[in-house]
């Protein structure tokens, strides 16, 4: 059975077992096996400790995967989570099927603009150019974002995505 790697800031919720157990159960009844980041022990013996055991073990579940699916809706502002998006290059670094589902499909320019209140500028508020290919995220991984939803994705996954 195929592996699919979890990634995304559910681990932030304050139901994060139950979103990820619920996330689980949907790639169980698409023929996969999900692992969510909560599920590694962690233990050290500070909070430096602890970052690097969460850290390493999640780098760990990531190359045991076959695939990562990837929230990348918008996170404490316009962008994804920003450990998200490094799990995503981790793991097309290592050459591991990636794709990603967002709640927010617009594209990044009017996605930007509406969340961080900037009319129709074309820069955001310390004068820095908004990025408008047209797509919903950055250049380097919309490509990735196949979907609205997880279960969309494992949708795709299951008939379209090898």
């Amino acid at each position: 059975m195929q592996k699919i790697y979890l990634a995304g800031p559910e681990v932030f919720l304050p139901n994060a077992l139950e979103v990820g157990n619920s996330h689980k159960l949907l790639c169980k009844k698409y023929g996969y096996e999900g692992l969510f980041p909560l599920d590694n022990t962690i233990t050290g013996d500070n909070l430096k400790e602890i970052a690097e055991a969460i850290r390493l073990a999640n780098q760990r579940m990531i190359q045991r995967c076959d695939i990562v699916i990837a929230n990348l809706s918008p996170f404490r502002g316009p962008e994804p989570d920003s450990g998200t998006v490094w799990e995503v290059g981790y793991a097309q670094g290592l050459g591991k099927h990636v794709l990603a589902y967002s709640t927010d499909m617009r594209p990044l320019k009017e996605k930007t603009q509406s969340i961080l209140n900037l009319g129709d500028t074309n820069c955001d508020t310390s004068g820095m150019a908004i990025e408008d290919f047209g797509l919903t995220h950055n250049l380097m991984f919309s490509h990735n974002v196949v979907a609205p939803s997880f279960e969309a994705c494992l949708k795709y996954l299951k008939h379209g995505f090898h």
